[in-house]
């Protein structure tokens, strides 16, 4: 038979039962701008009340009360995972897209001022010389378009070095970051372990971890395998970036490439693991990065190919240009040079041209070659004209010259650039789905949190009513009875 106070505590148990859904609804509510945070449910459970009759006994004894047996977090694990997974396409395609838009940004076409303009401006250059040859006019303005069409180029490499250098030097933060982040995911999963092996809660902690796995993600691509202990192990690629309660510092090797031109020298970037020193296959924006810094990845391969625009320029200008007179009667000459080469005590080998080095051999307008005849010869054999001038512009329609090769190099940007974009918007609704979803599930909404509020309090007030009602009933056994005719 139950004893008569029993119902206090049954009373008793349903004020701390609600009470302590009243504080973790509070919670959620503080927590409603939280990033990260997960909401959290309390579970409530009956309690017996101990009995274990025999097989003959009867009993009129009801429950215990009630008690909080967890609070749950409510988080689904197979869309966070999901949610690493995409937010490391996502992250790998944004940086993608962005590096094609600086590059974009570097060539700047189309426009006025861009090279496509610079070259055109220069044909036009040789046009105007071809028909005055004996003028100085014409002559001044194409030495400084042509002096404008080099200096283009070279701006042009040194802004795809620069970005080169950027990324480079963002490499080298996310590598701290990631190292960073690896190391907190470990300490994480050391608090949460002992946390859970004393029966506490850890629900807060395993938000936290949450999050820097998915900063991680991001950052590298990391993926992430959950431990019956509570622990999480953290992984880029196959190879394990945390393990429980120890993580495996990353780095780029020293010697590594910081320009374009190490690329050139086979000095690549080396980013690998520090403890056995193999490559690091990362994903998210440090793969994307990889990719830009790589040996005949996108900057270099961009670099190059405005190398062979210069190269083809300079090539097709000076075949013809020296087979034309100066004005002095000089031949053999070149207009386009490599500007780094000191030309009174120029190296051997001669090295090549580039278009960070491309530059205008001529200075004076008299030293222009355009006549296809010695102006200085004898009367008999004088030759003045500007027919190599007009030679060379009608470069500018070749099919293998250096607008052609350019302009298919623009063409080819332009696609790669599109394509990327396209991927990285189909990839960003991916993943945008994909957080609607575990937001859905997760996420603190705040109609329904004033809903269990209400629900809570109301079960607090009952529950005091039971405790006063029961409380009145003592008093008047205990107080009053036996008291009739006294």
């Amino acid at each position: 038979m139950a004893s008569t106070f029993s119902g206090l505590n049954t009373a008793l148990t349903s004020l701390y039962a609600q009470r302590r859904g009243l504080d973790i609804t509070g919670q959620n509510i503080a927590n409603a701008s939280t990033e990260g945070y997960t909401r959290q449910r309390v579970v409530m459970q009956a309690q017996n009340a101990n009995l274990t009759p025999g097989i003959y006994a009867t009993t009129t004894a009801v429950g215990a009360g009630v008690t909080v047996s967890t609070v749950e977090r409510l988080r689904n694990t197979a869309l966070d995972h999901r949610s690493y997974t995409e937010h490391a396409n996502s992250a790998y395609l944004n940086e993608k897209a962005g590096a094609y838009a600086l590059i974009e940004d570097v060539f700047a076409e189309p426009s006025d001022t861009a090279l496509q303009a610079r070259l055109q401006d220069m044909w036009d250059g040789w046009n105007a010389v071809a028909t005055n040859p004996d003028k100085a006019a014409p002559k001044s303005a194409l030495l400084e378009q042509a002096t404008t069409v080099a200096a283009t180029l070279n701006d042009a490499s040194k802004a795809l070095n620069n970005q080169f250098e950027s990324v480079r030097a963002g490499l080298d933060t996310y590598v701290g970051d990631v190292n960073k982040s690896a190391e907190a995911v470990a300490k994480l999963n050391k608090e949460i372990v002992v946390a859970k092996a004393a029966g506490l809660q850890a629900n807060e902690l395993m938000d936290q971890r949450s999050q820097e796995i998915l900063k991680l993600s991001q950052m590298v691509g990391a993926t992430a395998t959950d431990l019956p202990d509570g622990a999480t192990n953290v992984f880029i690629g196959s190879a394990p970036l945390v393990s429980e309660f120890s993580n495996r510092p990353i780095e780029i090797a020293s010697g590594s490439a910081t320009q374009i031109a190490d690329l050139d020298q086979d000095i690549t970037v080396n980013l690998r693991w520090k403890d056995t020193g193999t490559p690091v296959a990362a994903g998210g924006t440090m793969g994307s990065q990889m990719e830009l810094l790589a040996q005949g990845g996108t900057l270099h391969e961009i670099s190059g190919r405005l190398d062979k625009v210069a190269q083809k320029l300079a090539q097709t200008v000076n075949d013809k240009y020296g087979t034309g007179y100066t004005m002095k009667g000089e031949t053999g000459q070149e207009f386009f040079v490599n500007g780094d080469i000191d030309p009174d005590n120029p190296p051997n080998p001669k090295p090549g041209i580039t278009a960070l080095n491309i530059a205008v051999a001529v200075s004076d307008p008299a030293d222009l070659a355009v006549s296809t005849g010695d102006p200085t010869a004898p009367a008999a054999t004088r030759v003045l004209d500007g027919g190599i001038a007009d030679d060379l512009a009608e470069l500018a329609t070749s099919r293998d010259g250096a607008d052609s090769e350019y302009q298919q190099l623009i063409g080819d940007l332009g696609v790669s650039a599109q394509a990327s974009i396209r991927r990285r918007d189909v990839q960003n609704a991916v993943t945008d789905q994909v957080d609607a979803a575990r937001d859905a599930e997760s996420g603190v909404n705040l109609d329904e949190e004033m809903t269990n509020l209400l629900t809570y309090q109301r079960g607090y007030e009952a529950a005091s009513r039971v405790l006063t009602t029961i409380d009145s009933m003592l008093d008047q056994l205990i107080n009053r009875t036996g008291m009739v005719g006294r």
